[in-house]
């Protein structure tokens, strides 16, 4: 698309300002060519007038610096008044005074001295030239004074007896070199221009692409957010008719709606970060956390699952693996479970092996080495070309068997790029597969503890994987493996299994075998609906709300034993709400809030615990997830009493 001259800046077509600011650029080198000038020709001239002529060259500079000091130092753009005339006469008596040095150069060194002068002539026009880019007047003002001393060569010729051939041969020449600089300037300055508008085209279409991301996230983000709403009503339901089911047959249906229902939220997790990587919004944190922990509940929960397929699961090198390191571990777990699932999927028999190999840097971190290996059928070096392009699944018919977007490796790949660290892969045919994930993790701050962690992201994976297989389905996929294969000798806090925490009872709100109070605060009604779904069959006493207005209006009257509060919501948001609720002296006051959201980033996360929400739970819903969420905060809020009710004691 070409930019018409009326919609291109003025600056870009006649810029006064910029050749006046270009020939600032060249100031010492001005006043290096005028002193290397006086002191070579100095034996010809004599010292005293070399000298005399270079401090007057300088004394020019200082008077044109401050008259274009105001353009020079960016406070306009053009000159105005006396000072503008002053500055145009300062332009042609700047280039006449270099200029100057030929007369003396023709009067004192006869023709030989004219060579000379022509040379440096010739030189002052080519500056003069090149100084003056985009502008017409500095060009004009500049280079006449150089043009009329050449076009006084010729008469300095005849003068010293040239013949008339000479003469004529050096007036055609300086015809044809005058004639040659501005056609040369023209050229340039048309190539100024275009290269101006196709930068500014560049820049435009830049901006335009950046719109197009921003507005393609939002828009993601938004129809992501949405359909979390549909895919809880869908995992909720299948749930409940599976446990409700009579017969093998309706279990069987249950099921195959829960596994598309999960293949939904993968492909959408998928997207959603795949989108989130391409606009560059994908961000880590550094934190401090448990490396051993975290690389033993990802490992416990896929034995299970590698069990159900007849697969041995192998890890080595556990021994080198430190407790405290700084780093971002919901990305680590992320990249981790998207190469065990890969491994999972692709190899049908032999075993999956986790190899971990760290050393112990001279700078206090730690160099991480972990490897997924497995017995799979291999990949040819075309597939492995391919196999980290978005949306390639390497051979035909892959998607079709297994499922997926062909996202996972190549998001994992950048996850990896974000945390400072490098995925590679090597496989052949017949061979299996291995992928290796190189890290640097900074030492911790702190020791940190071993403590419970309700990795839904894990289980999310692991359902996932086991939704691309219908033929079969393991009861427990995270099972506690025996002491023995555990990656660690700690003994781990239970991790609640993929299909669930054991339910509360009806009685554990209260202290009188009560129901226990639950009020639900979410905008949209088949959340609402889902969650009751879930908690209906546990004999809860469930109330609701629309928005966050309503929910402060309930309990200022009711008080709750658990409030589930949605954090998008229209007026008061539920972290607002939450606020609220927490800074009065109202009954619900101290209650647990377990936020839901779609946002789970590590500071949107941040912001709910801020705003005095206890816990949260990711959309789309799961009952596992739920219950499992519930078991936790009741547990911590038992804790709490009984060790208030010890402190009391004592």
């Amino acid at each position: 698309m070409a930019i018409a001259k009326a919609d291109m800046p003025a600056a870009a077509l006649d810029s006064c300002a910029g050749a006046i600011r270009q020939r600032r650029k060249a100031l010492l080198q001005r006043l290096g060519m005028a002193a290397a000038c006086a002191l070579v020709f100095s034996p010809l001239l004599g010292w005293s007038l070399s000298a005399a002529w270079v401090l007057g060259y300088f004394a020019v500079q200082l008077v044109d610096l401050w008259i274009f000091g105001p353009v020079n130092d960016g406070k306009a753009e053009r000159l105005r008044g006396v000072r503008r005339l002053a500055g145009y006469a300062m332009l042609t008596i700047n280039a006449g005074y270099f200029g100057s040095l030929a007369v003396p150069l023709w009067l004192v060194g006869g023709a030989m001295g004219g060579i000379c002068a022509s040379m440096l002539l010739s030189a002052g026009a080519i500056y003069s030239m090149i100084n003056a880019p985009r502008s017409t007047s500095v060009l004009v003002l500049t280079v006449t004074p150089q043009f009329l001393y050449l076009a006084s060569m010729p008469f300095f010729m005849a003068a010293y007896g040239a013949s008339p051939a000479f003469v004529t041969a050096a007036a055609v020449a300086v015809g044809v070199f005058i004639t040659y600089c501005l056609s040369t300037w023209q050229r340039m300055n048309q190539a100024r221009i275009s290269e101006t508008a196709a930068r500014i085209e560049a820049e435009e279409k830049r901006a335009d692409a950046e719109r197009i991301m921003e507005g393609r996230s939002a828009f993601l983000a938004s129809v992501g957010h949405d359909l979390r709403t549909p895919i809880s009503a869908i995992l909720t339901g299948s749930a409940e008719l599976e446990r409700g089911a009579a017969d093998g047959s309706a279990r069987a249906q249950a099921r195959l709606i829960s596994d598309a229902g999960f293949m939904m939220k993968a492909l959408l997790d998928d997207l959603l970060d795949h989108a989130k990587l391409e606009a560059g919004h994908m961000t880590v944190d550094a934190v401090d956390f448990n490396l051993r922990e975290l690389l033993n509940q990802t490992t416990r929960l896929w034995r299970g699952p590698a069990r159900a397929k007849g697969l041995k699961f192998r890890i080595e090198g556990a021994a080198t693996v430190p407790t405290s390191v700084r780093g971002d571990p919901m990305r680590l777990r992320q990249v981790l479970n998207n190469l065990i699932s890969n491994a999972m999927k692709f190899t049908a028999e032999g075993a999956i092996t986790l190899r971990f190999n760290v050393w112990a840097e001279d700078t206090g971190g730690h160099a991480v080495l972990i490897e997924v290996a497995d017995t799979g059928p291999g990949m040819t070096g075309e597939q492995l070309a391919r196999l980290f392009t978005p949306f390639d699944q390497t051979a035909d018919g892959v998607s079709a068997r297994h499922g997926g977007t062909g996202l996972g490796l190549s998001i994992s790949l950048h996850l990896a790029e974000l945390m400072g660290g490098r995925l590679t892969a090597r496989s052949s045919v017949g061979r299996g597969a291995s992928f290796t994930l190189s890290l640097r993790l900074d030492p911790a701050q702190a020791e940190i503890a071993v403590a419970s962690t309700f990795d839904q992201e894990s289980r999310d994976a692991v359902a996932r994987a086991l939704s691309t297989r219908p033929s079969t389905r393991p009861s427990s996929p995270a099972t506690p493996a025996p002491a023995a294969q555990a990656l660690t000798e700690t003994e781990a806090d239970a991790v609640p299994t993929a299909d669930g925490p054991p339910p509360p009872s009806g009685d554990e709100g209260g202290d009188d075998g009560r129901p226990m109070r639950v009020l639900v605060v979410d905008d949209h009604d088949i959340n609402r609906r889902a969650i009751q779904l879930i908690l209906q069959p546990l004999g809860c006493d469930i109330a609701t709300a629309a928005d966050g207005m309503a929910a402060l209006k309930i309990c200022e009257s009711s008080s709750f034993d658990l409030i589930f509060m949605d954090v998008r919501m229209p007026e008061l948001d539920g972290r607002e709400t939450t606020r609220r609720i927490r800074s009065g002296n109202g009954p619900n006051a101290n209650v647990p809030v377990i936020a839901v959201t779609a946002d789970t980033a590590p500071e949107d996360i941040a912001a709910c615990t801020e705003a005095g929400m206890t816990y949260f739970v990711p959309k789309p819903i799961t009952p596992p997830m739920l219950l499992g969420a519930i078991t936790h905060v009741m547990t911590m809020a038992q804790a709490d009493d009984d060790m208030g009710a010890e402190t009391a004691a004592a």
